[in-house]
Order: structure tokens, then C-alpha cells, then sequence
């Protein structure tokens, strides 16, 4: 008989995507299933969600859920399994899940200490329909009030694990807000839930649950030191035994060149379609001839992805014969500097400000290169999306990164084994020397091609990491 997870998280593919989060949560149910684990999603009900349920029926509800009535509606959608948390006083907002045009809203202690507190009594009682977990699978600090719930109450018979996806977001809140949030005063120590003299949900998570992850091996170990740790590097140590550093897959179904919808097909066997794809690509953004590599960021443009350090090293690429285009959205200062640069050479660069998925896909179907130069990356799917669309990454050595990508140095080269360029450390002079390897790898062929099927052919999906979930699950189920 499969056994039963509750999954909670802000935010699930297909239903709403911010981030990678998304993408993972979406994943998981899919990938457990040949693991004998049955898995409901739990997020909140945000505008017009409950309507995208299929069969919704009412499996929970409380008179008074921070502030207002909330009832969880269980159906499907997407082939997930999903419960909603409905709860208007907190959901209905006319801007994103986590804020508007103003920031993030004053509530979001309360917004998401809501979606804990109904995980938390879910394990605790079960739901209408006889459905309860043995497993609490808690994502981000969102759900990280949960475990502590479950703690203080009591709670038995249901194990929990937390989920780091990015340390940088903590959910922090004053301490004058315990009570609003239903904490024992008597857990506001350091142990427990004192931060920095306040409150965060994340670390709250972290000293409570049974079982920590985080979504690659080499993130696990850098969470420990100080300069990624973000002031929970301590907590994380304390904790080293609970760790696991489980990398995250991809849907290699939704991302596959031989069945895109959104470019000419093409495979590791027989790639001619990519050429198409790439000449399709520049005359799409008015491009003219690229000799060298064909790069493409696809990507936040923010400091922690490492953007920063792009535009003054554009000059020497494009001189070295490199092209590059340019999607997303972030920083004014990148973006404007980005601009520039596309500007100065429009035969060799462009930007896109914004995000497009079907372009996401011509993108990697076209770029010769994809750029990820993170000062930290937790695990990141950019790179592994370009190695399954034979798009050579070029990644910082942080994270996930470090883990999926395996440099083209001489030794890998001479092996046959090499997927791209990883270059340390996250600065300028690194990141230049890195391009200039990437121009200079480009140009030898049979060392490029190589380099390209070694991607296209690794284990990107999610089998060998759904059976690390699966047995950290039965290590800490009743």
C-alpha cells in the first residue's frame, strides 16, 4: 500500500510559478509515485486557483485561521493531487502571491503561519475524506512554522522534513508577533525560535523538523559556512547529521528537443536541427552573423546570479567572435547596463527585459552557450536545461552548479567526459578567463560536439533523486 507525504509550499507548477520552487514542488508527486509514496501538494488559494480544481470537495476548515474563516478544498490539477487553502482574508490580493507594487505585504507572518498551522493540524487530526500523512515535506520558510506547530503540540505518528530551497529568504517577523502567530512563549530561546532577536519561519523549520534537505550536495556543505550560510550557518551545523543534500531533476518531458513544440526537433543522435534552431534564433533578434559561440542568459538579473560582472567583459567576447541574447528581468542597474552593451553592438547582442517560456525554449534550442555565473546557486535547473538542449553551460563553482556540470579541463577533455566550463571564483577575472575558454572550446569542433552529447545524454531526471526522498522518508516515517 503506497504510503502518504503532505507537501506545503507557496507555490506549485501548473497552478503558480515565481521561481524554480515551483518547478520542484510540481515534480515531486510524479517522481515519488514509482517509489511506492503518494503525495498531496498543499498551497494557498490564490486568486482564481480554486477554480482550476478538478472534483474540489471540502476535506478541512476552521472558524478562525489568523483573522478569518479557511477551509482546504482537496482535487486535481495538472495530474496532482492539490489541496488549497482557502482563506480570502489572506489570498485574495490583486498582486502577487507575496506582494504588490508596494512590497511585500505587512501580513506575510500571518499569510503563511496560516498555511503551516493548517499542515500542522492536518497531521495532527487528518481531513474530511479519512486522509492523513506520515510525512510532512515542509518547502521554504512559507512552511516553516509547521514542524514547530507540530512540536509544540505534541504531535506524533507523522514525521517532518524541511526543505531548503534558498536560504537568502528567511521569513523573519518582531518578536512582538509570537503571540499573533500562536508560538509558546516559552520556545523564544535561542535553541528554538529566538533569531537575531526576533522570529524567521525558516529557522524555526530547521531546529524542529526530523530530517533537513537542501536541493544539491555542494549547497548542503556551503550552508555550513558563514559566507552562505546567511546567519543560519550555525543552526545548519548544529544540525549536520540531519542534512541532505538531495539535487533536484528536471522534467524531461517538458524539456526534451526532440518533442519541443517550440523549435525544430533534434537529438544527441542526430543534432542538424539545432542549426536550425540557431539561425532561426538570430534572425528572429536581428542578429547578425556570430562566428563564436551563440551565448544566451536566461535568468533573474540580480548580483546573486552574478550578472553584474557580464557587461564590462561583453567587449572582448563579441570581439573574440561571441554573440550573446539576453532574457529576463531584475536589477535596474544590470538591466541598464545590459541595454548598453546591446545598444553599442546591435549585430551581437540583445535583450529581452521580461520573461517568455515558449522563448526560454527557442533560446536554449538556439544558443550554442548558456551563461550561469552565480555567486551562489543553490541548485539551479538554467544549467541543466542547457545541457539536455546541448547548449554548453559555463556556471560559477557554488551549489548546484558545481554538482551538474563537469569541467572541460584537460583531464575531462582527454576523458571524453567534460559537459562545460566552471570557473572560480565568482569574479570578473574568473568569469573573463571562463568565456575566453568557452571561445576557444567552440572553436575546436570535435571537442565541442563531444561536450555537447556528453550533456544531452546525462541522467537529468528525477530517479535518482526521488529515491533519496523516498529513503530519507522511510528513515523518519512511524
Amino acid at each position: 500500500m503506497a504510503r502518504r507525504v503532505l507537501s506545503v509550499a507557496s507555490e506549485c507548477v501548473p497552478l503558480l510559478k515565481t521561481g524554480g520552487l515551483a518547478d520542484v514542488v510540481g515534480a515531486l508527486p510524479g517522481a515519488l509515485a514509482g517509489q511506492g509514496w503518494t503525495m498531496r501538494v498543499l498551497m494557498p488559494a490564490y486568486p482564481g486557483l480554486a477554480a482550476k480544481l478538478k472534483g474540489a470537495r471540502k476535506v478541512w476548515a476552521q472558524k478562525d485561521l489568523f483573522g478569518g474563516p479557511g477551509r482546504v478544498l482537496a482535487g486535481r490539477a495538472g495530474g496532482l493531487e492539490m489541496l488549497l487553502l482557502d482563506a480570502p482574508h489572506l489570498y485574495d490580493r490583486a498582486g502577487g502571491p507575496y506582494g504588490d507594487a508596494a512590497g511585500d505585504y505587512p501580513d506575510n507572518p500571518e499569510r503563511f503561519a496560516a498555511l503551516s498551522w493548517a499542515a500542522a493540524r492536518i497531521a495532527a487530526e487528518g481531513m474530511a475524506d479519512g486522509w492523513r500523512p506520515e510525512i510532512v515535506h515542509c518547502h521554504d520558510w512559507q512552511a516553516g512554522f509547521a514542524p514547530a506547530y507540530m512540536r509544540f503540540a505534541g504531535t506524533r505518528g507523522v514525521g517532518t522534513v524541511m526543505s531548503v530551497h534558498n536560504i537568502a529568504f528567511q521569513g523573519t517577523a518582531p518578536a512582538d508577533r509570537l503571540d499573533t502567530l500562536r508560538l509558546p512563549e516559552a520556545a523564544f530561546t535561542r535553541e528554538l525560535l529566538e533569531y537575531w532577536g526576533g522570529l524567521s519561519s525558516l529557522k524555526a523549520g530547521l531546529v524542529t523538523a526530523d530530517a533537513i534537505t537542501t536541493v544539491s550536495p555542494t549547497y548542503a556543505a556551503e550552508l555550513m559556512r558563514p559566507e552562505f550560510g546567511m546567519g543560519l550557518d550555525g543552526v545548519i551545523r548544529a544540525r549536520a547529521g540531519d542534512l541532505h543534500g538531495i539535487l533536484n531533476g528536471i522534467d524531461t518531458m517538458v524539456w526534451n528537443p526532440e518533442t519541443d513544440p517550440a523549435i525544430h526537433p533534434y537529438n544527441a543522435r542526430a543534432p542538424a536541427g539545432k542549426r536550425r534552431n540557431r539561425a532561426a534564433l538570430l534572425d528572429e533578434f536581428g542578429l547578425g552573423e556570430v562566428p563564436g559561440p551563440l551565448a544566451v542568459v536566461i535568468s533573474r538579473l540580480t548580483e546573486q546570479k552574478g550578472l553584474d560582472l557580464l557587461p564590462d567583459l561583453l567587449d572582448e567576447f563579441t570581439w573574440r567572435g561571441g554573440g550573446l541574447i539576453v532574457l529576463g528581468t531584475g536589477e535596474a542597474r544590470i538591466e541598464m547596463a545590459l541595454r548598453h552593451r546591446a545598444d553599442e553592438n546591435p549585430g551581437r547582442i540583445a535583450v529581452r527585459i521580461g520573461y517568455d517560456e515558449a522563448l526560454a525554449h527557442r533560446l536554449f534550442a538556439g544558443g550554442d552557450a548558456v551563461l550561469v555565473p552565480s555567486r551562489f546557486e543553490p541548485c539551479g535547473l538554467t544549467q541543466m536545461y542547457g545541457l539536455r538542449y546541448g547548449t554548453v553551460p559555463l556556471v560559477a563553482a557554488t551549489g548546484g552548479l558545481n554538482d551538474t556540470v563537469i569541467d572541460a579541463n584537460p583531464a575531462a577533455l582527454d576523458a571524453g567526459a567534460a559537459t562545460g566550463v566552471v570557473f572560480a571564483p565568482t569574479d570578473a577575472l574568473a568569469l573573463g578567463q571562463g568565456l575566453r575558454r568557452l571561445v576557444a572550446l567552440h572553436g575546436d569542433g570535435p571537442a565541442w560536439r563531444r561536450m555537447r552529447r556528453n550533456g544531452m545524454t546525462a541522467r537529468l531526471d528525477w530517479t535518482r533523486s526521488s529515491r533519496a526522498y523516498a529513503d530519507l522518508y522511510e528513515s523518519r516515517a512511524p
